[in-house]
């Protein structure tokens, strides 16, 4: 899926956040898929993040974000999805089961994207540490970012991958 264009109409901010992030996922979950399974559960990396771990790292970002923090829901163990400064993916896991929790919360994300105006601010909690919680704008942004700097480093490690394979 591309990322919409400049020329493309959207019906408010909101719809244009959503129609960003459904496209980055949605070129997270391919590029993954596409990789030998080797490659997407291996490292090219000194700091060891895989493929599959930064779907998981991605999937628990937009949850600590949008439903733990803006929402203010419990949320199991928010920070699971890393060790140290390395993106892990549970071993036990399969790539689609990996690849399935990302696409069912970007549904969920997409929901409440669209059930809130974007100036209200989340909800005061823990994941917040005390500080005043941001407006759903400002936290839909900061997904939009981190989405578009993890897909570049994915961009790097599949043309590694890509240009030592046969």
């Amino acid at each position: 899926m591309d990322t919409p264009s400049p020329m493309d109409h959207f019906e408010g901010r909101s719809a244009l956040y959503v129609a960003y992030l459904d496209a980055f996922r949605a070129q997270l979950a391919d590029a993954v898929a596409a990789m030998d399974p080797a490659e997407a559960a291996g490292s090219r990396l000194a700091s060891g993040w895989t493929p599959l771990g930064l779907a998981v790292h991605l999937t628990y970002v937009e949850r600590r974000w949008l439903v733990w923090g803006f929402c203010g829901e419990e949320v199991a163990a928010p920070w699971a999805d890393r060790r140290g400064d390395a993106f892990v993916a549970p071993p036990a896991e399969e790539r689609r089961a990996i690849l399935d929790a990302l696409a069912a919360q970007g549904r969920r994300s997409a929901k409440v994207l669209a059930g809130h105006a974007l100036d209200e601010t989340g909800q005061p909690g823990e994941r917040w540490e005390g500080e005043t919680p941001p407006t759903l704008e400002r936290v839909a942004l900061h997904l939009v970012q981190e989405y578009a700097r993890h897909l570049g480093h994915l961009d790097v490690v599949v043309e590694l991958a890509d240009a030592e394979s046969p």
